[in-house]
């Protein structure tokens, strides 16, 4: 079975930094793309960014853009979301999701961020201004 578990989530003030990891196991293959998803309080989800795992192309949703870099340990399973410059707007519970590479891609670049084939539990970013 396909595990997500993400960590590294806190209070940090505005313009600061943090990093969050996500410990992935249980792929069938190698063909798969692990992302980031968040969601504010009172909003929907919001796809931030996702990293195929068999040739580590990266994709970012608009609003992190510049900010926000994901980056993959294969050797560990574990994907990490460096988010510096944080803004208040960045609070959220950040999600780790995966799925086929194509689909998690799509479902990024095209704002469709509950496409996902798999879920873990969110880890709470909470911005300060």
């Amino acid at each position: 079975d396909v595990q997500l578990q993400a960590c590294g989530g806190g209070l940090v003030q505005a313009g600061g930094s943090l990093r969050l990891s996500c410990a992935a196991s249980g792929f069938p293959s190698d063909d798969y793309a692990i992302a980031w998803v968040r969601q504010a309080p009172g909003k929907g989800r919001e796809g931030v960014a996702c990293i195929t795992t068999h040739d580590g192309s990266t994709y970012y949703g608009d609003s992190v853009k510049g900010r926000f870099t994901i980056s993959i340990d294969i050797a560990k399973n574990t994907v990490f979301l460096e988010n510096n410059s944080l803004k208040p707007e960045d609070t959220a519970v950040y999600y780790c999701a995966a799925g086929w590479w194509s689909s998690v891609v799509s479902a990024i670049i095209q704002g469709r961020p509950d496409d996902m084939g798999y879920w873990g539990k969110g880890t709470l970013v909470t911005v300060s201004s």
